[in-house]
């Protein structure tokens, strides 16, 4: 092999990735190594360096074609067989560092950016190094403290970029659930609006979907499978957390991973596993997926309209249950798992699999397509006052049409006969939630039932404080301040802060009071 055949070979794989051809570059980048180490031990010693150094040089143009095509495994391999050869290769560092920042080991690549600072050849690229740099110093210090601020972004009005989150895991734990098989739960004692988990999806496939149209969510379903097969495959570090997920069977034979490997200062995971059949996959994804745009989640950023559905791998192992007290905020590619109530530690987080805003029986019917019964204490004490007449003669009423506010008020003189306290009337309360809304909403209502009924301020707080916090009660709150003339001024103080820590069980600690004082804002508009 003579110099030219190498700078013919290094010539056209610089081509083909410049040109972002990903594979013809692989398969010229391949020809080169294989050429280069069969011929490596017999050269002299001046051609044997320069062979070493091509030879570098291709494995890092391989690892970086790897990288384009999102094959993690294959392109750090690479990464570290050139950095096998020379220690300090500055573009293989630069390569492997955005490959660790993109699987959140922020530690790992901010080594690999600070040795590429001290070669001679980053005296160019000083500025982009020092921004990736930064950029791990930053997401390294929001996995740490869990310290979101969305206000920037919120009061541009979802304009600009989507702003960038680490990974965050508060103090939890996955531990044998009694709801089902496994779920998280809380360490510590976490007030409302406490941030729980910030994650990026595995995958996530989203799309504009006419209403009730099955063949388009279809098209989207199918895209999504795609995406986390792709990732499943070209990335260990996925497989493996993939594969703890339950498949929907054997709940109570399924392993309790360790919390920490799923935590950004631990090392790489590696799986045994070398591939997981599509069926597998299907399975998984059945029981794990979560559509963005469900009732108890809020989607930050978006104009309404658009379908997604994703794989975020922590928040899989939170539980269902109708008085839940955890939800989902979604910005960009990322959950966040914020505390929509005050949680107690060793409590179990749980989320709303769907609108827990109805009557038992209407639950139970969502509960039948999930195919599981929930259990939680709010069904329990339902299942118990069920068979009263007087309940079944309000849902009846409510199916059947019956003037909202009369429903509210049958409920109420129902819940003092049954001498109901506390949470218990929370929960009767979240169930007619729509009777409730729709008289407070009404002046033609209040002036009929107002004084025969609670008012708002107490049906809202005992609502959020028995099922978490929701819009539909903060929008019930808001229009209470509204119409009472008290926004934002003097007395209204007091209502402005309960205003407040109904945001915070909606849209989490994520943002300061003058960012959450205008999504109020857009509410009383």
């Amino acid at each position: 092999m003579t110099e030219d055949q190498i700078q013919q070979l290094r010539s056209r794989a610089t081509e083909l990735l410049i040109r972002e051809e990903w594979n013809e570059s692989i398969q010229i980048c391949t020809q080169l190594i294989s050429l280069c180490e069969s011929q490596i031990e017999d050269l002299n010693s001046e051609l044997f360096f320069k062979i070493r150094k091509a030879l570098a040089l291709a494995y890092s143009n391989r690892a970086e074609s790897w990288a384009k095509l999102k094959n993690v495994d294959l392109a750090l391999s690479d990464c570290d067989s050139a950095l096998a050869i020379e220690n300090t290769h500055f573009k293989t560092l630069m390569c492997k560092g955005k490959i660790l920042l993109g699987l959140h080991k922020y530690r790992l690549a901010s080594d690999c950016f600070k040795l590429g600072l001290l070669e001679s050849q980053a005296n160019g690229n000083a500025e982009e190094i020092n921004g990736c740099l930064e950029k791990c110093k930053r997401l390294d210090l929001l996995s740490k403290s869990g310290v979101i601020d969305l206000s920037s972004w919120v009061l541009s009005g979802f304009k600009g970029r989507i702003p960038e989150l680490g990974e965050y895991i508060s103090p939890v734990e996955i531990s044998r659930s009694e709801i089902s098989g496994r779920g998280l739960f809380a360490v510590k004692n976490v007030e409302v609006g406490g941030v729980m988990l910030v994650t990026k999806a595995v995958a996530v496939a989203r799309g504009v979907v006419p209403e009730l149209s099955e063949n388009g969510q279809l098209v989207i379903w199918s895209s999504f499978v795609e995406k986390v097969m792709k990732c499943v495959e070209n990335c260990s570090q996925v497989r493996c957390l993939v594969s703890f997920l339950s498949p929907g069977e054997d709940e109570d034979e399924l392993e309790v991973p360790d919390i920490d490997m799923h935590r950004h200062e631990s090392e790489l995971s590696q799986s045994a596993i070398t591939s997981v059949e599509k069926s597998k996959i299907l399975s998984l994804l059945d029981v794990n997926s979560m559509v963005e745009s469900v009732a108890p989640a809020k989607v930050l950023g978006t104009n309404g309209g658009l379908y997604g559905v994703g794989l975020w791998v922590l928040p899989s192992y939170i539980n269902h249950s109708c008085c839940p007290n955890v939800r989902r905020l979604h910005v960009g590619d990322h959950v966040i798992v914020a505390a929509s109530r005050d949680i107690k530690a060793g409590e179990e987080l749980t989320f709303a699999y769907f609108d827990v805003f109805t009557p038992l029986p209407k639950r139970r019917m969502m509960l039948g397509a999930w195919g599981f019964e929930c259990r939680c204490r709010r069904c329990q004490f339902e299942e118990g006052i069920a068979s009263k007449m007087e309940m079944s003669e309000i849902e009846i009423g409510l199916e059947r049409g019956l003037e909202s506010g009369n429903v509210v008020f049958k409920l109420e003189e129902s819940m003092k006969k049954w001498n109901l306290r506390g949470k218990e009337k929370g929960f009767c309360r979240a169930s007619f939630w729509s009777a409730y809304a729709g008289t407070y909403g009404c002046e033609r209502m209040m002036r009929k039932w107002g004084r025969l009924i609670p008012p708002k301020e107490v049906v809202v707080e005992s609502v959020a404080d028995a099922v978490g916090g929701d819009e539909r009660i903060l929008a019930v709150a808001v229009e209470g301040m509204k119409s009472g003339g008290t926004a934002y001024g003097g007395a209204a103080m007091v209502d402005l802060e309960r205003a407040f820590k109904l945001g915070r069980g909606i849209f989490g600690k994520t943002m300061k009071k003058q960012a959450m004082k205008s999504l109020l804002s857009r509410a009383w508009s």
